[in-house]
């Protein structure tokens, strides 16, 4: 994250070596994209410009977060983003790609999309345009479920989930009672996203409500539409990790009252799963979402087949695992529910039937040896579904890195997952699943300018694969198997430039 220090300065250095033009520059085309051109001169020379990195400051956390981003400015480079979901319409009109594509931003909204030959000539005199040679903008990642106390044990060794929780995870989290430690890693995990490209993420803190103080205020200095909530556990956890129904829903309410609604933030009501919160606690979650609408709901479901025998045993009146979430009101258009991997066919239709949603966590269910989730099921009943990279059980921050994983989870099943799909589950299927499509997820006018530019020549490697490429979608493909974090060039929320890679 971009400290902002020397921010004018470094603003105008910028804008004095970036490749800026006048929309009037009658070549501007052939410099950059020689390959469309028809003047024979710039045909020749354009092979031997080559852009010289830049270096663009983020807009200070200390600022007004609309201070940078009043100024109209066009961007132009490679343009795509989903409009639709692929499982439920053609596949070519699931996408919008402009090979020279223009993005028009003002006041940290998109204002316009689309083909940079139209839209140059409509251009004001004033409106500053960015150049990006041999990269594609894409909307910013979103990430339907990670955990930020899980972030300092990440790639912890040799166990599946639910020893895994007591080695390794209910130690860490415990030392989130220390608000000084809560705001250090909330840095780096907020460091961490933006440098993988993600813009918007589902969160869940820990039992401590310092845990999502931290949070809260680390997203909100820089502006960035985050959702998140305090672990509510009662039961089946180490003494110094537990909580009480009363005392989770009092700390819940005053961070309700506190972030929920503030700037781009949102609160989520969060047991962290059945088997660790008793009845009374779950009745009393359910009762935090009928007293403030418009609050989220995440949990974990059906990750593990030990988990489930665990959950028979503890609600053996319930039906199914599902079933415990319903009977307690949790089930609905802004629940969560994480992995989902071993569900049938009734549970599917009821998560369906209540608009509630399901994070596909590859990653992490290829670590913690838990299951293939199956995608086409959850495409058959119509469920949305986003994708997650469920740090720490996770083991990677890039949501081009789980794409490569939920690849692979559909290639075990005899199924494919094509590169539109992927682009959809990391992008505009996020944003569906957190209710945020009309906002974030995709490029339409009026949405918030969160978006990414993604670098095809980030590794000598990517450069050279990139050029074997016949089309947008190998070009999809190649970045969701051999991309990374280093692939993310520049990540942009709400119009501020937030990462940029150094």
């Amino acid at each position: 994250m971009p400290d902002g220090a020397g921010r004018s300065q470094r603003q105008a250095a910028y804008r004095n070596r970036s490749v800026h033009r006048s929309r009037n520059n009658r070549h501007l085309q052939c410099q950059f994209w020689p390959a469309q051109c028809q003047c024979r001169t710039y045909r020749q020379t354009a092979a031997r410009i080559a852009p010289q990195p830049v270096a663009m400051a983020a807009v200070s956390p200390n600022e007004s977060p609309m201070s940078s981003v009043s100024r109209r400015t066009a961007y132009r480079a490679a343009i795509v983003h989903s409009i639709a979901d692929p499982a439920e319409q053609e596949v070519d009109a699931s996408y919008e790609y402009f090979a020279d594509g223009l993005l028009l931003i003002e006041g940290g909204k998109i204002i316009s999309v689309g083909p940079a030959a139209d839209l140059l000539g409509s251009l004001d005199n004033d409106v500053e345009l960015i150049e990006y040679p041999g990269a594609l903008i894409t909307p910013g990642f979103i990430d339907t479920h990670i955990h930020l106390p899980q972030t300092g044990m990440i790639g912890a060794y040799g166990e599946q989930l639910l020893d895994w929780l007591n080695t390794y995870t209910f130690p860490c989290e415990s030392q989130f009672a220390d608000p000084e430690h809560s705001a250090q890693v909330a840095d780096i995990f907020i460091k961490e996203l933006l440098r993988n490209g993600t813009t918007t993420a589902l969160v869940f803190g820990s039992v401590h409500k310092e845990s999502v103080e931290a949070f809260f205020s680390a997203a909100q200095a820089l502006d960035l539409r985050m959702i998140a909530g305090k672990v509510l556990m009662d039961r089946n956890a180490p003494d110094y990790l537990v909580d009480t129904p009363e005392s989770g829903y009092a700390d819940s309410k005053a961070l309700i009252e506190r972030w929920h609604g503030k700037g781009r933030l949102s609160y989520a009501v969060t047991p962290r799963f059945a088997p660790t919160s008793s009845p009374a606690q779950l009745r009393l979650a359910g009762q935090l979402l009928t007293e403030y609408p418009g609050l989220y709901m995440q949990t974990h479901l059906s990750e593990n087949l030990q988990e489930i025998e665990w959950v028979k045993g503890l609600f053996p009146e319930r039906e199914h695992y599902l079933d415990v979430y319903d009977h307690f009101n949790l089930l609905g258009e802004r629940s969560v529910f994480a992995h989902g991997v071993h569900l049938c066919d009734e549970q599917c239709a009821r998560l369906a039937q209540t608009g509630s949603a399901i994070a596909f966590c590859p990653t992490s269910n290829l670590f913690l040896g838990s299951g293939l989730f199956n995608l086409p099921m959850a495409e058959k009943h119509q469920i949305n579904v986003g994708l997650g990279t469920d740090v720490g059980g996770g083991t990677s921050f890039s949501i081009l890195q789980t794409l490569n994983e939920a690849y692979k989870v559909m290639q075990m099943q005899g199924a494919r997952l094509s590169p539109f799909k992927s682009l959809y589950l990391a992008t505009l299927g996020g944003a569906r699943a957190l209710r945020l499509e009309d906002k974030v997820g995709s490029l339409k006018p009026g949405n918030e300018a969160d978006f990414l530019v993604l670098d095809y020549n980030a590794t000598p490697l990517l450069s050279y694969r990139l050029k074997q490429a016949k089309g947008i979608e190998e070009i999809l493909f190649v970045l969701m198997t051999i991309g990374d974090d280093r692939t993310v060039k520049q990540t942009w929320s709400g119009g501020r430039l937030v990462h940029e890679r150094g």
